[in-house]
């Protein structure tokens, strides 16, 4: 295995454990998953302020999945995933985990 292929697995596997965190405190925090998977939907200062103070982890992850492209924010200011992290998403818990209809 090549250090940029070891760097990679290891960049995927933290956007995984991010991800995997993030699902487990919105569902506790009354939120679901098309609050970030949706474009125009997102969580907004208040929510993601509530998860920082609510969890260590949280802004670590928030930071990772930002800097790693897999997260962003939409056009009202809120945190959404972009198409890498709902790709990323949807692989670990399937599609239908968040569907958007």
């Amino acid at each position: 295995m090549t250090d940029e292929t070891s760097t990679a697995a290891g960049i995927q596997r933290s956007l995984r454990q991010c991800i995997s965190h993030m699902a487990a405190l919105l569902y506790r925090h009354g939120h679901v998953l098309e609050t970030v998977t949706v474009p125009h939907r997102g969580l907004d200062r208040g929510a993601i302020q509530n998860l920082t103070q609510a969890s260590d982890d949280w802004a670590a992850c928030q930071q990772v999945l930002e800097r790693s492209e897999a997260a962003s924010y939409n056009e009202s200011g809120r945190f959404i995933l972009t198409s890498l992290g709902r790709e990323l998403l949807f692989d670990m818990f399937g599609s239908g985990a968040a569907d958007c209809a």
